[in-house]
Order: C-alpha cells, then structure tokens, then sequence
C-alpha cells in the first residue's frame, strides 16, 4: 500500500472520529432532556403536569425521525444542512444530518434506560422533600447510568455506520474514501483496509462501553 493511500486512510479515520463524536455528543445533549421530558410526564414519575398531547406529539416527531432511512434523511435534508453548514458537502456539513438522525435514536434508548428505574426509589426522594432537580440528579440519571451509557455506546456505533453511509454524498472520512478509491477505482485493498478500520473502531467503541458499564454497575 502507498504512503497516500496509508494517508488517505488515517485523515478518513479522523474525519469519521469527528463525525461520530460531535454528532454523538450533541444527540446526548439535545436527545437526554428529551427523554427525561417524557419519563417526567408519561411515566409514573410525573415530574412535570402538562397536557398529555405535548409528550406524545414529541414522541410521535422522535418516531418519524427514526422511521426515514438515514440515506434518504441525508438527501431531504441538504437543504437544512446547507443553511446550517453553509455547504452539503464536507466533514462539517455531514454532523448536521448525522445529528438529526442521532437525537431521536438516543433519546428513545436514553427513556427506555430512565423508564427503568424503581419509581419507589422517585416516591421516596419526593417524600422526605426532594425537588424536581433532586430526583433527577440524584435517582434518575445515577440508578439509569449504566442504561445510558449501554444507550451511548450503541448510539456511536450505529454513527459509525452512518458515517460511512454519509460518504455516498461526499460527507469525507472512511465511506468516501471506501467509494471514491475502492469501489469506483475498483481498489479492492482499499475497500479492505477501510473495512478493516471500521471493524477495529466499532470493536474498540464496544469494548469501551461495556467497560464503562461493567465498572458502573460494580
């Protein structure tokens, strides 16, 4: 293998890196509160009384988000990403739809996670005059952690994947390179190399993430 392609493939990985990490990053931020809006209302926690309509109009627009498959998500949105990025193409430009598809798929693992946990634990907390922030800083998120981060670990592989789908539009990293040197240019030892990294990264991700898990519920 040459110098430029062994240079291709590493800018590729820290593209795809930047893309999985900021896109994840900004899915736990935008996509947490989400599920903890709707475990505070739907569920037996009920930190929040409003009309039952909002939650399920936000689950509703979480479930369509995640019912459009991330190749045609990432066509219907190059206008968005065009006002929000300035481009449709680049590393940049591909965190906006990667994050839009992240937010609802982490926010439904992240409600599952808090839905969980014991509500005795919430009736407890509330009757020696916990606050809403207590409850949620010091049952939810601490009892739901290992859930979260199992929810984490599953969000950046599933963006790792997507990442590389992003490629077919030229969003850069592994995807572009495995199509615009492997398989238009018919390099199958590229396509086997970028195969190989993306293989190497997941694992990594994985094992990371039920090492976290492991030492949190110890």
């Amino acid at each position: 293998m040459s110098p430029l392609i062994i240079k291709l493939i590493w800018s590729g990985t820290l593209q795809t890196l930047e893309m999985v990490f900021a896109s994840t990053a900004l899915a736990v931020l935008l996509g947490g509160p989400m599920a903890l809006f709707l475990v505070g209302t739907l569920g037996p926690a009920k930190l929040w009384h409003v009309p039952a309509v909002i939650p399920r109009a936000l689950g509703l627009v979480i479930d369509a988000v995640r019912a459009v498959p991330f190749i045609i998500l990432l066509v219907l949105l190059i206008p968005i990403t065009r006002f929000i990025a300035g481009t449709s193409l680049g590393t940049a430009a591909a965190i906006v739809p990667l994050t839009i598809a992240a937010v609802p798929y982490y926010a439904r693992i992240a409600e599952l996670a808090l839905a969980e946990v014991d509500p005795g634990l919430v009736d407890a907390v509330r009757a020696i005059g916990g606050t809403r922030m207590t409850i949620i800083r010091q049952v939810l998120i601490p009892e739901a952690m290992p859930g979260l981060i199992s929810g984490l670990t599953v969000t950046l592989i599933t963006m790792v994947g997507a990442s590389a789908m992003a490629g077919a539009i030229g969003a850069g990293g592994l995807g572009d390179l495995a199509i615009r040197y492997g398989y238009q240019r018919f390099n199958t030892v590229v396509m086997l190399w970028v195969v190989a990294v993306l293989v190497v990264m997941v694992c990594l991700i994985q094992w990371g993430g039920n090492w976290a898990v492991k030492k949190l519920r110890h």
